[in-house]
């Protein structure tokens, strides 16, 4: 509420609505954090992580569809391509120092079917967005059509990402982490409050990025930040921020398979379902929105999806494995900070 007050009402200093802001942002992501802990436990992680990467992915989509009618096409690049590099990278590495960190053997385990799948839907993206880049760059033929490539791309994509997400929640449809016998059960709620808490949880971030967003924009003009750090750091990890702390609440408490759902999930709609939706979407917007990227972040897309499919294929991962993850978006941050 009061970050509501503080976009409406003139006169509120951009600071303080840009935290307050930031605070509601983490009451929303401690509500998807419960929500989904409920519907996962009777449905398992794979309803419940497309469920919550759905919903927490709505600032996204909002914040890109505005910029691309705005004119701003390298804000809504970079918006798009740091959620999935954001959630690849620096989420997934703080899921996992939180969830290997508290194991006796520093060692956190979960499916590898999820991560491989990811990495897969990943590297048709990339191959995608590749295909495109060398074809802009050598500006032969196919570069006077890339248009018309990349929503015939879009199609086919979106076509890949339905088959396998209808062959994924037919083979999540168990309860997750059950607890062992003698343990302790977990206090349930009611399941209308679980998806109600989601529902609300969602809503409210779309709303409350847009409010952070409006915040953040005469910062980044007076600080002179670039747009392209702007939207692969600080507009997509606000966007995310739903993730990073729901992600992370939950690889804590060892609900390890649920927390990796989650990332996971994430990753892939914004890859396969979002960005493409938003290439066909952008046909009536003010600027369309086409694969062809700028080569350094083609190049940092392919060696993302590289890096997890290493590092979480196996289904364990260490903290190792996350400082690293962690580590690479530090460096692809600085490198979006000189970018223009």
């Amino acid at each position: 509420m009061l970050a509501g007050v503080a976009h409406y009402v003139a006169g509120v200093p951009h600071v303080v609505a840009f935290v307050l802001s930031a605070l509601a942002l983490a009451g929303c992501a401690w509500m998807v954090s419960v929500g989904v802990e409920q519907v996962g436990g009777r449905y398992g992680t794979a309803v419940a992580g497309v469920m919550q990467a759905t919903l927490a992915n709505l600032p996204e989509f909002f914040v890109v569809l505005f910029a691309l009618n705005a004119g701003e096409k390298t804000l809504a690049e970079t918006a798009i391509l740091g959620s999935i590099l954001v959630n690849a990278l620096l989420v997934l590495g703080l899921v996992i120092v939180a969830g290997s960190w508290p194991e006796p053997d520093r060692t956190m385990r979960f499916s590898a079917r999820l991560p491989n799948d990811t990495a897969t839907l990943l590297l048709i993206a990339s191959f995608i967005i590749v295909l495109v880049a060398l074809a802009d760059t050598a500006q032969d033929a196919a570069s006077r059509h890339i248009q018309t490539i990349s929503i015939v791309s879009a199609v086919a994509l979106l076509g890949v990402y339905g088959v396998w997400m209808v062959q994924y929640l037919r083979s999540g449809s168990a309860p997750a982490q059950v607890p062992a016998a003698g343990a302790a059960p977990r206090r349930s709620l009611p399941i209308a409050t679980g998806v109600g808490l989601l529902i609300a949880a969602g809503t409210g971030a779309a709303f409350v990025s847009d409010w952070f967003v409006a915040a953040l924009k005469p910062t980044i003009d007076s600080l002179g930040i670039s747009q392209a750090f702007a939207g692969l750091v600080i507009v997509a990890i606000a966007g995310n921020a739903v993730e990073n702390f729901a992600g992370i609440a939950l690889a804590a408490k060892g609900q390890h398979e649920l927390a990796i759902a989650l990332v996971k999930n994430s990753v892939s709609q914004i890859a396969a379902f979002l960005f493409p939706l938003l290439v066909l979407v952008s046909l009536l917007t003010a600027t369309t929105l086409t694969f062809a990227l700028s080569p350094v972040y083609t190049g940092a897309l392919i060696g993302t999806a590289i890096i997890i499919w290493q590092v979480t294929g196996d289904g364990e991962a260490t903290p190792f494995e996350g400082v690293a993850l962690i580590a690479a978006f530090v460096i692809l941050a600085t490198v979006a900070a000189f970018e223009k």
